[in-house]
C-alpha cells in the first residue's frame, strides 16, 4: 500500500491537495514496516526519515537555487514486508510510476544489496547506511551512486579482535571464544571474517554455531556455548535474537567475562528491557554520546518520536540525510548525477561531526560499543570519545 504525505508542523499533518511540482521535492522509500526486519527498521531507519522530513519542512524546505525558494518534502512510502522481491518492486514503482526525485534506502545488509542494482539503473544516490559488507569496495566501483556508512565487516571485526586481544594482554580474559551467528548475509560475512581474525590473533574458537534467520528457540545455542566455558561469547545477531540470546543467557546463568551480541544491542529497548543487567554488555557499533550534536539529536528524536534512538546507526542515518540535504542545496536543483558527485566529494557538517566520505565509505564508525550507565559508548577503535571497556561484565541482575 502506498502512502503519500507532506510532513509539516507535525508528523500527523497530511496535505491532501496536490502541490505544484516546483514547490515540493518528492522523496520515496520502501521500508520494512511488517515482518521480521520491522524491529530494526522501525528503530533505526524509519523514525530518522520521519524526524528529518519534519525538520526540513518545519524549516521551510530544501533551498533550490534553480527556483530561488525552498521546496518542502513530499513523501511516498511503501511497506516492503521484509521481503526483497516486494522491496525491489516498490523501488521500481517509485522510480518509474511515482517518479520521485530521490529514494531513501531500505533496512539491512541484504535489502540494500538487493536494491543496489535497481537504484543504480535509475540513477538515484544510494545511501546504504544499514549495509555492512566486505564487498563494498568492489560494489562502489560497479555502482558509483552507492555509498556505505557502517564500515566493513573486516573493520568491525578488527575492532572486536583488537579489543579482545588488549583484554587478554591485560590479563582480564583468556583465549577461549564461543561464537554464534544468524544464517543470513550479515551473520555469514561477520562470522567468516571473525574466524580468520581470531585464529590469526591466537584465540581458540571453542564453539561455532549458525542458526536460521527467524529462530525462536535459542536455548540450545546458549546452553551449548555455556558448556564450552568461554572467556568471551560473541554473537552476530539481529534484534529479535539479540534480545533472545540475552534472555536465555540470564535464565541459564551464562555470564562470561565478555558478552557481545549484535544488531539491537545499541537499541534503547535493550536497555529498557534488561535495565541494570545491560551494564557491561558489548555489541556492534556505539557512539560518542558526549558530542553536543549527539546529545541534542537524542533529545530531539525523543521529543518528536516519543522514544530515544539507537546509539549506533540511528545518528549515522540522520547524518546521512543531512549530507543529502546539503548536497542538494549546493547543487541547487534536482540533478541526481550532480548530487551523487557532491555526496562523494564534499565535506558536510552533521550531528556526528564533520563527514567526508573516502572512496564512497564513511570511516568514522565505531566497531564495538558497551553499555556504561545510560549510554552505549564506543570502546573501539581509538578515536575521539572512546571509553575504556568494563571487564569482566558485571553479573546479571
Amino acid at each position: 500500500m502506498k502512502i503519500t504525505t507532506i510532513f509539516a508542523a507535525a508528523l500527523t499533518t497530511v496535505l491532501l491537495a496536490p502541490a505544484q511540482a516546483q514547490d515540493t521535492i518528492r522523496i520515496g522509500w520502501a521500508i520494512s514496516k511488517t515482518g521480521p526486519f520491522a524491529a530494526g527498521a522501525n528503530v533505526t531507519t524509519l523514525p530518522n526519515y520521519q524526524v528529518w522530513v519534519k525538520d526540513v519542512n518545519d524549516a521551510g524546505g530544501i533551498m533550490l537555487k534553480s527556483t530561488g525558494k525552498k521546496a518542502k518534502i513530499e513523501v511516498i512510502e511503501y511497506d516492503d514486508r521484509s521481503n526483497s522481491e516486494e522491496m525491489i518492486k516498490a523501488v521500481e514503482r517509485l522510480a518509474t510510476q511515482d517518479k520521485v526525485d530521490f529514494i531513501l534506502p531500505p533496512w539491512s545488509t541484504g535489502m540494500n544489496l538487493a536494491a543496489a542494482p535497481v537504484l543504480n539503473k535509475y540513477g538515484y544516490p544510494h545511501l546504504a547506511v544499514t549495509a555492512n559488507t566486505n564487498r563494498a569496495p568492489e560494489m562502489v566501483k560497479r555502482w558509483p551512486n552507492l555509498t556505505f556508512w557502517l564500515g566493513l565487516p573486516s573493520e568491525l571485526i578488527d575492532g572486536l579482535v583488537e579489543t579482545l586481544s588488549a583484554l587478554r594482554k591485560d590479563g582480564k580474559i583468556g583465549d577461549k571464544v564461543a561464537m554464534a551467528a544468524v544464517g543470513d548475509q550479515f551473520g555469514i560475512e561477520q562470522s567468516t571474517a571473525v574466524r580468520e581474525a581470531l585464529k590469526k590473533a591466537g584465540f581458540t574458537l571453542i564453539y561455532d554455531k549458525s542458526y536460521p534467520f527467524g529462530s525462536q528457540d535459542l536455548q540450545p545455542i546458549v546452553k551449548d556455548a555455556q558448556a564450552s566455558n568461554p572467556d568471551a561469547f560473541v554473537a552476530f545477531s539481529y534484534p529479535p535474537d539479540t534480545i533472545g540470546l540475552t534472555d536465555q543467557a540470564k535464565l541459564s546463568g551464562f555470564s562470561p567475562k565478555v558478552f557481545y551480541v549484535g544488531v539491537g544491542t545499541a537499541f534503547p529497548i535493550y536497555k529498557g528491557k534488561f535495565g541494570a543487567s545491560a551494564e557491561g554488555v558489548m555489541g556492534v557499533g556505539g557512539s560518542n554520546a558526549d558530542l553536543p550534536g549527539i546529545k541534542g539529536y537524542i533529545q530531539h528524536h525523543k521529543e518528536v518520536m516519543g522514544r530515544e534512538p539507537d546509539r549506533w546507526a540511528s545518528p549515522i542515518t540522520y547524518a546521512s540525510l543531512q549530507v543529502l540535504q546539503q548536497a542538494i542545496e549546493r547543487v541547487g536543483k534536482i540533478d541526481r548525477e550532480a548530487v551523487i558527485k557532491e555526496i562523494n566529494t564534499g565535506s558536510f557538517d552533521t550531528i556526528i561531526g564533520k563527514v567526508q566520505l573516502k572512496e564512497y565509505l564513511y570511516k568514522g564508525v565505531w566497531a564495538v560499543g558497551q553499555w556504561q550507565g545510560n549510554d552505549f559508548y564506543g570502546i573501539a577503535p581509538k578515536q575521539d570519545g572512546v571509553r575504556p571497556p568494563i571487564v569482566p561484565k558485571p553479573a546479571w541482575q
